[in-house]
């Protein structure tokens, strides 16, 4: 579970005095230092003018005035001094931000640092985006108000419903309610409470805390929004870029601070690929990153659509995967009406598309997170009523891309996102179908029908997934690459081999010995043609993709692959299969080492392998042991409690036969497909694994020996001829 660390908020002005400060207080000393920053040789900050000092707060101790003065010794070299007497040294560069970090925790004066710290805005926020003067996208939103957060009123709140369909309140856009107000967005009864944010927790540190954010990237804020909005968004389109630069562009005081954050964060991952950034030092990530989740922690209590975009950032960090956060966020987006289709909400236009491209990406963190945890998954089809996006729907276009190397195409970037869409709902209904309780028990159920029972439920499936990679958009192909920019279509494909192997994973772990040798044979092929072409997209990857944005779950499907071999490995029919997926894992290792070259969260990959399946597999044994993987649900038969809804029905009777030893002795078992493709067909999609579904189908079987079907299969999987019987 994550844990946010409810830390004590420091601003800038308590790292290093404004130049405010400076001014007000002039030449006069005459206020004695605290006995604390005597002992230390600092300069002793009262703020609001009364102790504790900046210092003693800092440090959590008692500011004391009670010891007498020490002799006077020599001064210091001035800074100016210190600059010139440093040869070699370039005046303009600051020094890092955790140097000046350190001389404040180290008791260290700020004049013994080389130059002063970065300078940041100091212009207040728009409390109310209602009173602004001129044109702004802001004056009528709902969800991301300065000075007000919404709740959604539910259907079984204390509000009741056909209340707010009277008359009276169709014409008035706001309904007082005590200190908060009542918004209807429509004329039936979707409505909010709005509540002030001030008495929330730790609203009062919302500026301090983003003018340390601002102050530990600056002066480079502009440079590193520049490469955000170059890189990442165009892929993950989920802030409004008019909003976000009209806001930044009075001051960065007006943003959530955690969003802030993020968007600095995963800027940061593209420093190189800025000529302004590139042969700088780039600033403390890992000081962001406790402050972005510390403030995240925060801003949970006030809820706004900037809570959501904060969220969903912070998790396609390199590491930054939660399912705990994710589990909030969810919670979060149904606060703010997310789930709700907001077509005819009274609210600006570009609110409504916000909201409905903010949704979908929260399914599909939803979904990829269950996925990649092995969770159940928190939003369901009967609490789901947003429509899908539309082109209309996201307002950049190709007229916004940016001509500067290593940019991401804007065009390709939304077609990307509305398909990365399309495929997690084929994820969510495997996920929903195979990966669930009630799935688990209806397998342990129809165990005596062997695996034709779920090869038909999987069928349409498949038939989806095949149908949704014939007709990506050909921009989407793998090969599809611009001169000099960065293509994301690599997690896209990777998102897809992912989904066919998750579906194939329990095709596999469901043969038993109650399947004809034929059938397991057919099924083991399929898998493997499967795994051979995510291998050979893998090496297929060019620099392009490798150093483009990433979806958060990329890692784990890059990792997955192994874990499928290693499945494979565990379930072969005899040693010589078994020695093949050996082999092959220790290859896609390599491979993976290979491309962390170019693309450090590959690191991460090869990690997640390591601790999965780098000692497991060690207990695999180096003959196969047939009995136990064919049998293994005989005794889960036994073991596995029945669902309450089914309590009073009697289990199936357990299996006494064993194919095991007959299974060894056909020389058709065991068998697997060396057709592997080349590179160029993979890429291009004219090599497709899923042949072995539907080029006559599991279902048809026109391809098994002594023309056999899937009619052909008796109820316990067992074969006839087709001879008249």
């Amino acid at each position: 579970m994550m844990n946010f660390s409810p830390t004590q908020s420091i601003s800038p002005n308590e790292y290093y005095p404004s130049s405010t400060d400076v001014n007000a207080a002039g030449k006069s000393r005459s206020r004695r230092p605290c006995d604390s920053c005597r002992r230390r040789k600092s300069r002793c900050e009262i703020v609001e003018g009364a102790p504790p000092c900046v210092l003693c707060r800092f440090h959590r101790q008692e500011c004391t005035f009670l010891e007498d003065p020490q002799p006077r010794k020599r001064k210091a070299a001035s800074l100016s001094e210190e600059e010139h007497s440093s040869k070699g040294e370039s005046t303009r560069r600051p020094p890092s931000l955790a140097t000046q970090e350190a001389v404040w925790v180290s008791g260290r004066s700020p004049a013994a640092t080389v130059a002063a710290p970065p300078k940041i805005r100091q212009d207040q926020p728009v409390d109310n985006y209602a009173n602004l003067k001129g044109f702004s996208l802001l004056k009528k939103t709902l969800g991301l108000q300065n000075h007000r957060h919404s709740r959604l009123i539910g259907s079984t709140s204390v509000y009741e419903h056909l209340l707010l369909e009277l008359s009276d309140y169709h014409n008035k856009e706001e309904v007082p309610v005590g200190t908060s107000a009542l918004r209807k967005v429509n004329s039936l009864d979707a409505a909010f409470i709005l509540t002030p944010d001030e008495g929330t927790r730790n609203h009062e540190d919302e500026i301090p805390d983003l003018d340390v954010i601002e102050t530990l990237v600056a002066p480079h804020g502009q440079a590193l929004v520049h490469l955000y909005f170059r890189i990442v968004h165009p892929s993950f389109p989920i802030l409004h870029k008019k909003v976000f630069l009209e806001k930044y562009n009075r001051t960065h005081r007006e943003f959530s601070p955690p969003l802030l954050a993020a968007v600095y964060i995963l800027a940061l991952n593209w420093w190189t690929y800025s000529s302004e950034l590139a042969l700088l030092p780039k600033p403390d990530v890992p000081r962001l990153e406790k402050l972005a989740f510390k403030t995240m922690n925060d801003i949970i209590h006030r809820p706004k659509l900037s809570t959501i975009q904060a969220g969903l950032l912070l998790l396609q960090r390199p590491e930054g995967d939660s399912w705990a956060l994710t589990t909030q966020l969810v919670g979060i987006g149904q606060e703010l009406g997310l789930h709700l289709d907001c077509s005819n909400w009274r609210i600006p236009s570009w609110e409504r598309r916000l909201r409905k491209r903010l949704a979908w990406a929260l399914f599909m963190q939803d979904k990829w997170g269950a996925l990649v945890h092995g969770r159940p998954s928190h939003i369901m089809a009967s609490d789901w009523a947003v429509k899908p996006l539309l082109p209309d729907d996201f307002p950049e276009n190709a007229a916004d891309d940016d001509n500067e190397d290593g940019s991401t195409e804007v065009e390709k970037g939304r077609a990307l996102f509305c398909e990365m869409i399309r495929l997690t709902e084929i994820l969510g209904s495997i996920l929903s179908n195979f990966y669930t309780l009630q799935a688990e028990e209806e397998f342990r159920l129809h165990a005596r029908d062997g695996v034709r029972w779920l090869l038909e439920k999987a069928n349409p499936i498949q038939s989806s997934l095949k149908h949704w990679f014939d007709n990506l958009p050909p921009s989407l192909r793998m090969e599809d690459i611009a001169m000099r920019k960065l293509s994301s279509t690599g997690y896209l494909h990777l998102g897809y081999y992912a989904v066919g192997i998750t579906l194939h994973r329990q095709i596999i772990r469901s043969l038993s010995s109650v399947d004809d040798p034929s059938l397991r044979s057919i099924c083991r092929q399929a898998a493997n043609a499967r795994l051979k072409s995510a291998m050979e997209f893998v090496k297929s990857l060019r620099p392009e993709h490798l150093q483009s944005f990433w979806y958060s779950a990329s890692k784990y499907c890059f990792a997955l692959i192994g874990t499928f071999i290693s499945l494979l490995w565990v379930t072969a029919q005899d040693k010589e299969e078994a020695d093949l997926y050996k082999a092959k894992l220790d290859e896609y290792r390599w491979m993976l080492r290979l491309s962390s070259k170019s693309a450090d969260f590959l690191e991460r990959a090869i990690s997640m392998l390591a601790t999965s399946t780098g000692i497991l597999v060690k207990a695999i044994p180096d003959k196969p042991n047939l009995d136990f993987i064919l049998n293994r649900h005989q005794h889960r038969t036994i073991s596995v409690p029945v669902a309450i809804h089914l309590e009073h029905q009697a289990p199936p009777p357990p299996y006494d036969q064993s194919e095991s030893e007959a299974h060894e002795d056909d020389p058709s078992s065991g068998e697997v497909s060396e057709e592997t493709p080349s590179p160029s067909a993979v890429a291009t999609g004219e090599w497709n694994p899923d042949s072995l579904w539907f080029s006559g189908s599991y279902l048809e079987m026109s391809h098994l020996p002594n023309g056999y079907d899937f009619n052909g299969f008796t109820a316990h999987g067992q074969m006839r001829r087709e001879s008249g019987e």
